[in-house]
């Protein structure tokens, strides 16, 4: 019989923890599916680098099983991490070090890094996240975005299968932005899972596949990024200068249209009635073959699909911050 975990990079079952009274992450099911770019979104606070230092045997979890690359955590952290990349909580680094001295000691103290091949790799990792120019320099000079791009820089010297990141562009700017986006889909192009935590929605948007969705430790939400979409209802939007006629028409089929009925067009006389569409509700080819029907003058007919954004909010009950 297949493992249906045995496609999954990451496994939990109501994975918990507490402390002390609190409960941090209460009963957590994450299913990361191999070579996904799986973003783990949430606000701050919600549970997120808690569930991800369990994850990497960093914290023990109160209760619940954990599951990383087939093979159960803690239990096997040795044989595991060589094959994990990770950067949370921020990159910690010797200060008066270079950039590249960094990293070279750091890969000298993983054993299963290749010697002969340190330097290269070092070297090809700096020049991936944009710090070839400013390897030498030492690190007390950096500044937060390249700290961050350091940190990233070790995480990627040695080929991994799995690569954990925790608010990965924290501290850059645009490019530096855009450049990490597009590092990360690379890499998943190349067959590496790639598990993403972020408060930000434009960046899972623009390059995760799936994602999770964490609310005061609870996880609300998993899946593809069109089926997170798909869960929440939809709206019809009419367009027309008969508003009376086509919330009268609405409310007959058993739709409530919204109170406002929208700004009109500049120098026109259209408006947009909006109204849910609830479980049950009428097709939209009949919507339109009824207002039609009644004598209502559409313009415009649009079934409109919830943004990540408002699903998000609808999910957790806070807004997230969408600027890049």
């Amino acid at each position: 019989m297949n493992d249906p975990a045995g496609d999954l990079a990451i496994h939990t079952h109501r994975l918990s923890k507490e402390f002390g009274p609190r409960r941090a992450v209460n009963g957590v099911d994450l299913a990361v599916p191999r070579g996904s770019v799986f973003g783990f979104l949430g606000p701050n606070g919600s549970g997120k680098t808690t569930t991800i230092r369990m994850l990497l045997g960093l914290a023990a979890p109160t209760s619940g099983s954990i599951t990383v690359l087939g093979r159960p955590m803690p239990s096997a952290a040795m044989e595991v991490l060589p094959r994990v990349g990770a950067l949370v909580e921020g990159p910690a680094f010797y200060p008066f070090l270079s950039g590249r001295a960094n990293l070279l000691r750091l890969d000298a103290a993983n054993r299963r890094a290749d010697p002969a091949t340190r330097a290269r790799r070092v070297d090809s990792a700096l020049d991936a996240v944009g710090l070839g120019r400013a390897a030498r320099l030492a690190v007390h000079a950096y500044s937060l975005g390249m700290k961050q791009r350091l940190g990233i820089a070790n995480a990627l010297a040695t080929r991994h299968q799995l690569l954990v990141l925790d608010e990965p562009t924290n501290g850059l700017d645009p490019q530096g932005t855009r450049e990490v986006r597009g590092l990360i889909r690379s890499l998943a192009g190349e067959g590496t899972t790639v598990f993403v935590s972020s408060h930000l929605l434009s960046e899972i948007e623009q390059m995760c596949t799936h994602a999770a969705v964490m609310s005061a430790g609870n996880m609300v939400a998993q899946g593809t990024l069109a089926d997170l979409r798909a869960g929440g209802a939809g709206q019809v939007a009419v367009r027309t200068p008969d508003d009376a006629g086509a919330r009268a028409v609405l409310a007959r089929l058993g739709l409530v249209p919204e109170a406002d009925a929208g700004t009109r067009a500049k120098g026109g006389d259209d408006g947009v009635v909006r109204a849910p569409l609830a479980n049950g509700a009428p097709e939209p080819e009949r919507i339109v073959a009824a207002l039609v029907a009644a004598g209502v003058r559409v313009r415009g007919f649009a079934v409109e699909q919830p943004s990540l954004e408002e699903r998000f909010v609808a999910l957790t009950g806070e807004g997230f911050d969408i600027v890049q």
